[in-house]
């Protein structure tokens, strides 16, 4: 395996851009312009109904919890209230991000920086953060959020199911910011116009959690983290575990999200948890359809698409061979054959995921050959 530099700041970085990967004109399957608009309708109805589910059971099951605290019988509601605040606001932060969730602005935005709070993520970094993932999706050097890298620090995941790394890593950089300093990374891709409100909402953070602690040490009681902050831990798990099942195993540096985006088949329960996102090879090719237009939006474009796994449980059979081939240093990637009449992987497009050897790639077969021609 050659090595890879995931830094935004190294030197794959600035191979990225010197070959073309960065900002890259990415595949996309054929949809007319008419059907297209269609799908991108956004609306308030389907979010609202959905905000009112999460905020009302949020509301409940914390009232329940404090009702019965400190007894184990709260156990369960904290259980559950956690994996809201811990994982479902993952995706309300992702898709109120793109700004699809509701038709009205100040909607997504409320429910964007509710989300943002929750999961430590300061709303206007990650926002220039995601538009970067977007651009350059796994990409090695430009994409600030690959989860498993090569070899993948499968520790570092593990932790992060009890959100240890990511939320603690969220705080520090809160008080970082707070301080009025950024991070050189985060330098790399917030306009300078953007990095007084970095530092403004950093700086209010700070004093919410200063009232959420100084709470708890007066009652002496964890109870108030309880509400804020510990969720951020003990929900963590369901958003990793589908998380990581966006990328992890496929390829990178290429410019076809349907070799490094993987659609899983999930419940119901975790569809909601989750907004859709288990579409994500669709989500990637089409950012601006709303999440409860993208199973229609899967349907459309299946036949493009590689067969999507059937479950999280049947993904994790596919994706952790390969994981464990990595951690031993091979430079190995899961692809998936299209449906016959897809149009085939260029070839011509990935050179960086195949290696030197454009003929022989290091994933599986050809890619699908014959390319087509570039254009």
């Amino acid at each position: 395996m050659a090595k890879r530099d995931y830094s935004l700041l190294g030197a794959d970085a600035q191979r990225a851009v010197d070959t073309g990967l960065s900002a890259a004109d990415w595949y996309l399957t054929d949809i007319p312009r008419k059907e297209m608009k269609a799908l991108m309708k956004r609306e308030d109805g389907p979010a609202i109904r959905d905000a009112i589910i999460l905020f009302g059971s949020m509301i409940a099951l914390a009232g329940i919890g404090i009702a019965l605290w400190p007894s184990w019988l709260s156990a369960p509601f904290w259980l559950a209230y956690g994996v809201l605040y811990g994982s479902a606001m993952d995706s309300r932060w992702h898709e109120c991000g793109h700004g699809t969730a509701f038709k009205t602005p100040w909607m997504n935005n409320v429910v964007y920086q509710i989300a943002s709070f929750c999961m430590v993520r300061n709303p206007v970094t990650w926002r220039w953060s995601h538009a970067r993932h977007h651009t350059d999706t796994v990409i090695v050097g430009r994409d600030p959020e690959i989860v498993a890298m090569r070899p993948p620090a499968l520790f570092r995941i593990f932790l992060n199911f009890f959100g240890i790394l990511d939320a603690f890593n969220g705080w520090k950089r809160m008080l970082v910011n707070a301080t009025g300093k950024l991070d050189e990374e985060e330098a790399t891709y917030i306009p300078d116009s953007e990095k007084p409100k970095v530092v403004r909402i950093a700086r209010i953070w700070v004093v919410i959690y200063a009232v959420v602690i100084t709470l708890a040490v007066a009652m002496g009681s964890i109870l108030p983290l309880m509400v804020i902050g510990l969720p951020r831990l003990y929900g963590a798990w369901h958003h990793v575990l589908t998380g990581v099942l966006q990328h992890a195993g496929l390829a990178e540096n290429v410019i076809d999200h349907r070799l490094n985006s993987r659609t899983v088949y999930m419940n119901p329960v975790s569809r909601f948890i989750y907004w859709n996102m288990n579409y994500h090879c669709e989500h990637h090719m089409f950012p601006m359809v709303p999440y409860h237009r993208l199973p229609e939006l899967h349907e459309r474009i299946k036949h493009d698409l590689p067969v999507p796994n059937t479950s999280m449980w049947q993904a994790y059979r596919e994706v952790l061979p390969i994981l464990r081939r990595q951690l031993q240093y091979h430079d190995e990637f899961l692809q998936r054959d299209l449906p016959e009449g897809a149009a085939p992987y260029r070839v011509d497009l990935h050179r960086s995921a195949l290696g030197e050897d454009v003929d022989q790639p290091k994933g599986k077969a050809d890619l699908n050959s014959p390319a087509v021609p570039a254009e």
